[in-house]
């Protein structure tokens, strides 16, 4: 079984209430940020890739999944040894 890591023990992760980052190679980072449609009046987890302040993929997930989302890409990492 893969190692238990969390956020606590990775120093490549910077934690917040709304917002949290992963450092990446070459200076990308991954993001994901609580935000709100003023359009639709709900919120989104926005999952993005992100250098020098400017967005290059990004990806909106509704909140409800957040977890489930998190818990399959363990689940995704143990089965392939990452």
């Amino acid at each position: 079984m893969a190692e238990d890591n969390t956020v606590e023990d990775n120093t490549n992760v910077a934690e917040g209430e709304e917002y949290m980052e992963i450092k990446m190679a070459g200076g990308w980072y991954l993001t994901m940020t609580l935000a709100k449609s003023e359009k639709y009046d709900s919120e989104y987890v926005e999952v993005a890739k992100e250098r020098s302040g400017q967005k290059r993929s990004r990806f909106n997930i509704n909140p409800k999944y957040a977890r489930e989302l998190g818990e399959t890409l363990i689940k995704f990492a143990d089965a392939n040894g990452l």
